[in-house]
């Protein structure tokens, strides 16, 4: 059965070695590298499908877990999956449902058949297998699905890491053995925590198993930046060079430049929207509180230059006062705008690499932005 979903390598950046990409799936053609924004429960929050559009959105993510509680995958499947349900005709991936089921922390307990844990919103018993995550994903129709995993913490000792990285390889091939819808791909997952030989291990045993991309699960869970992007550094020989490598749950400007210098091709979060209903935006000089009284008389956009349409239209003073009267609007505007500045950097990336100057652009980009002011 040939693959839906397929990973065309189009050019290496001779300066870095970032790649630039095209992957191809049954709902579009998507560039990499890519951000992808989070679309929890079938809607980027504050965000319409022809907003999405028009901040020129490929792809967006949907969480598995949050979907099967409410409003479950039959009443999805039912009204035509989840492309029609939410009226995105572009490509979707669903997560796993493996990272929610880990931040449960309490309310849950892992066994080999699976994980059983108590609903956020009810307390209800719930029990979701490798099989049963997969049944889930498929009844939604994702364009690309992710097998069930088992998470590690930071930190934690060796012996965890280890059994939940074995864990997780043998859950992979039930995945693999349990999928078979033709039009959605399946992509495995590395785990192995910060021990560098298990990572290594998890990209080789995982690239054996042939799925046809990669996401690189257990980062960005508290550590260090630094110790992050080792890990990066040490599996990237290790993975398919004719596949995609997905870091999930990674979102701001620095951690692109860096998992892209390192082979990153998929970048997913929710940062851009949470933080935009708090008032906070990403900016080219790093982070803005729009909603500070030091903008009350602003009339300046957001961002100078910026290219969204809360930029095109209205001021820093008129966003604030949104966001302090709770109007709804505010935070919309910020989310857009959040989006935006996330997507264009991508943008801009590709093209560098296409120009052979992905150093310079990265260069240039920490040369404005103050990391005091990260995220």
């Amino acid at each position: 059965m040939s693959n839906p979903v397929t990973f065309e390598l189009l050019h290496t950046c001779k300066q870095s070695g970032a790649r630039l990409g095209v992957l191809h799936t049954p709902h579009g053609d998507i560039p990499t590298p890519i951000y992808m924004p989070v679309g929890t429960q079938a809607t980027v929050k504050a965000m319409t499908p022809r907003e999405m559009e028009e901040i020129n959105a490929k792809i967006i993510l949907s969480n598995t877990y949050h979907l099967h509680l409410r409003p479950g995958e039959d009443i999805v499947r039912e009204a035509g999956g989840l492309h029609a349900f939410m009226d995105w005709h572009h490509p979707i991936l669903t997560d796993s449902g493996g990272f929610q089921v880990f931040s449960l922390s309490e309310l849950r307990k892992i066994t080999e058949e699976g994980a059983a844990f108590r609903s956020h919103l009810d307390g209800s018993k719930q029990f979701i297998s490798p099989e049963i995550s997969m049944d889930i994903q498929q009844a939604l129709g994702a364009d690309i699905a992710m097998a069930f995993d088992v998470c590690s913490a930071y930190p934690c000792d060796r012996k965890t890491a280890e059994e939940a990285m074995h864990r997780t390889h043998r859950w992979a091939e039930r995945c693999k053995k349990h999928h078979t819808r033709s039009d959605q791909a399946l992509f495995g997952i590395v785990q192995g925590a910060f021990y560098e030989d298990l990572r290594i291990e998890s990209a080789k045993t995982l690239a054996d198993m042939d799925f046809p991309g990669y996401g690189i699960g257990g980062l960005s869970v508290g550590e260090p930046k630094p110790i992050m992007y080792d890990m990066l550094e040490k599996i990237e020989p290790h993975l398919p060079k004719n596949k995609p490598r997905y870091l999930m749950g990674v979102g701001t400007p620095d951690c692109f430049l860096e998992g892209i210098l390192r082979g990153v091709d998929m970048f997913d979060c929710v940062l851009a929207t949470r933080i935009a209903r708090n008032g906070t935006c990403f900016t080219r000089n790093g982070r803005l509180v729009v909603r500070n009284a030091a903008y009350a008389r602003d009339f300046t956009p957001i961002e100078e230059g910026c290219d969204c349409y809360a930029c095109q239209h209205f001021s820093r003073a008129y966003v604030r006062h949104l966001l302090k009267a709770e109007e709804i609007t505010g935070g919309r505007l910020t989310s857009i705008h959040n989006l935006r500045f996330l997507i264009r950097m991508m943008e801009e990336i590709r093209q560098a690499i296409a120009e052979d100057r992905f150093l310079d652009y990265r260069r240039e980009f920490y040369e404005r932005y103050d990391m005091t002011r990260n995220f």
